[in-house]
């Protein structure tokens, strides 16, 4: 809730964040933070509504089992709320596979797309990259990869107003016969998608942000590796920030501040890619400054279109720069 307040803090006077979940849990916390640390909010609070939902998808449910067992769980309503027409984006740090369950069912799919991805921003040394899939799909085929890259071709041009987006296909050399099965035949498909492709990206180049191809703005990988990857560039901040504190100095601190700028909730969520809407995916330890940040990135989305872009994008099968 706090996320909310800091979030309505930097949004348009007109804009409205739904909190959907049970009253009875949410108000005390609401009223708390509005009497206590967060007292000069209370002008936003008029700009936060109560939805009900009164059942709780745990972490470990199962996420169909969850998503038509619970229907009116925060997950569940929120995602109609936004089917309806009655919201533009939903955001949540709950079960992941549930709310990439409920977004399918809920949302559905573009025309021409197979499965949605996430996307998710990994810090690097020239500017964030793009990396998807992160956890959707253990294994892709070829065809999914390319629908990938047209995916994050689309987040990072609407997103990080990225032109022409440089696209890359993560594999274990930069040569265009390396890789598994799937990632050689990709490659190859890459290069007629009408995307930015720039070549194989190995992993030590995510942090550097160039590849043998070039400058890379999109990383394309199945949901296993991306998954794996992402896992570990999440440690990379904390371990650095204590390996420095234990050998530096006082006069370490700026050095802790560029540090501290690889921690996930300087981007605040992931989104699924794919689905009809807006469905942002934030991590299950997401800080109130993550929050915040994901609620900005679904506004950016709405507010660019991003969503009938991809559908756009996925009915050309091209990267054509088109008219909003």
């Amino acid at each position: 809730m706090a996320g909310a307040l800091f979030a309505l803090a930097e949004l348009a006077a007109d804009d409205v964040i739904q909190l959907v979940g049970r009253p009875d849990a949410i108000e005390p916390i609401l009223s708390g933070l509005l009497a206590g640390e967060l007292k000069s909010a209370a002008p936003y609070a008029s700009r936060l509504t109560i939805v009900p939902a009164p059942d709780v998808i745990e972490m470990s449910d199962k996420p169909i089992a969850a998503v038509r067992g619970k229907p009116k769980s925060s997950m569940v309503v929120g995602l109609k709320l936004q089917a309806g027409g009655e919201s533009d984006a939903f955001v949540s740090a709950g079960n992941t596979g549930a709310q990439m369950a409920a977004s399918t069912l809920l949302l559905r799919l573009h025309d021409g797309l197979t499965r949605p991805a996430i996307a998710a921003l990994f810090p690097a040394e020239r500017k964030p990259v793009v990396v998807l899939d992160v956890g959707a799909n253990v294994d892709c085929s070829p065809e999914e990869l390319v629908q990938f890259a047209r995916l994050g071709d689309v987040y990072a041009e609407d997103i990080l107003g990225r032109s022409s987006p440089a696209v890359g296909l993560l594999s274990i050399g930069e040569e265009s016969e390396k890789g598994n099965t799937a990632v050689r035949e990709a490659h190859a498909q890459l290069r007629a998608a009408g995307v930015n492709f720039v070549g194989n990206v190995e992993g030590r180049d995510i942090p550097a942000g160039v590849c043998a191809g070039g400058p890379i703005d999109v990383v394309v990988c199945d949901g296993f590796v991306g998954n794996v990857l992402l896992k570990f560039y999440e440690s990379v901040a904390p371990f650095l920030i204590g390996l420095a504190a234990t050998h530096a100095g006082r006069d370490s601190r700026e050095l802790f501040a560029a540090l501290k700028d690889l921690d996930y909730a300087e981007y605040g969520g992931a989104p699924l890619l794919g689905v009809r809407g807006v469905s942002i995916i934030s991590h299950g330890r997401s800080s109130a400054r993550a929050i915040k940040n994901a609620i900005l990135v679904a506004k950016r989305a709405v507010a660019t279109k991003m969503d009938a872009h991809i559908g756009r994008r996925l009915a050309s099968g091209n990267s054509t720069p088109e008219a909003a």
